[in-house]
């Protein structure tokens, strides 16, 4: 693709300057963006919606075209756009077991694919693993008819990397819980090694509890002795880390820092944990 021009309006407070960087996480439950002054080091503004219900990926895209003209995003030139693909159309695959002509075959025991879905890869190279997955191709086209040239990843790819940069190299396992709503995602790290990671949906808060016992069981961690670190969209004493504690004896929150050198006055960094980390 070549780069179009950035949006030309006329009014008189945009930002010409095209310093800045943005990254938008899209979903069919809701979507969120990030804009960072790539100069200064400092986010300028975030924002999210989330959807009453499940949207199809055709209703996503109309929401997502609002979004950016309702909140001002095109008043910004950027540099650099990524996007964030947050599904559960996934599959980790080995990178010495990689073949990029057999994308299909990796994903069709995970998830349902039809023949007219763009397949696409990301690499993780710390862990040596490819990540295969589908991403919303309409909604590339409407981030690239707003933009020009953009890059995208799996949320999954994003998750995994920042975590593995964060976690200390503890031998004993930790389960990290990411949780929005209706989603969960379940990483489980040990010596700076990836022993598990997936997507859930999830409608109440006992499916909620159930995928994350579920898992521990069969990672045969011990639930009096294993650490449950949740964050995103979970806080102490609501209904989830309530549930959670009591069945698992060491949950917390996990409060991550937002990376040195960023800075960001009021961010939230763990409710914009994606959209930050993927710039």
């Amino acid at each position: 693709m070549t780069k179009k021009e950035t949006n030309n309006n006329s009014r008189e407070d945009l930002i010409l300057e095209d310093y800045y960087h943005l990254s938008i996480q899209v979903s069919l439950n809701g979507l969120s963006f990030c804009i960072l002054d790539s100069i200064g080091k400092k986010i300028v503004r975030t924002g999210s919606q989330r959807y009453s219900s499940r949207l199809n990926p055709f209703e996503a895209e109309k929401e997502l075209k609002s979004f950016i003209k309702a909140e001002g995003i095109t008043d910004y030139a950027f540099s650099e756009v990524v996007v964030v693909h947050r599904n559960d159309l996934f599959s980790l695959v080995p990178k010495v077991l990689f073949d990029p002509g057999e994308l299909p075959n990796y994903l069709k025991y995970n998830a349902k694919i039809l023949a007219n879905d763009l397949l696409e890869y990301d690499e993780i190279p710390s862990f040596d693993l490819m990540n295969v997955y589908v991403p919303f191709v309409n909604i590339n086209n409407t981030i690239y008819d707003f933009f020009g040239d953009f890059e995208f990843k799996h949320h999954g790819t994003v998750l995994i990397e920042s975590l593995l940069g964060s976690a200390a190299g503890s031998n004993e396992a930790v389960c990290y819980a990411y949780v929005t709503p209706e989603e969960l995602d379940l990483i489980v790290l040990q010596q700076k090694k990836l022993v598990f990671y997936n997507n859930f949906t999830y409608n109440t808060p006992e499916g909620f509890l159930y995928y994350i016992l579920f898992t521990m069981e069969q990672l045969e961690l011990d639930t009096e002795e294993a650490k449950l670190r949740v964050f995103g969209s979970i806080e102490e004493g609501d209904e989830l880390f309530d549930l959670c504690q009591e069945y698992i004896q060491n949950v917390s929150l996990y409060l991550p820092d937002l990376p040195a050198e960023l800075s960001g006055e009021g961010i939230e960094f763990q409710h914009n944990y994606l959209e930050i980390n993927a710039l």
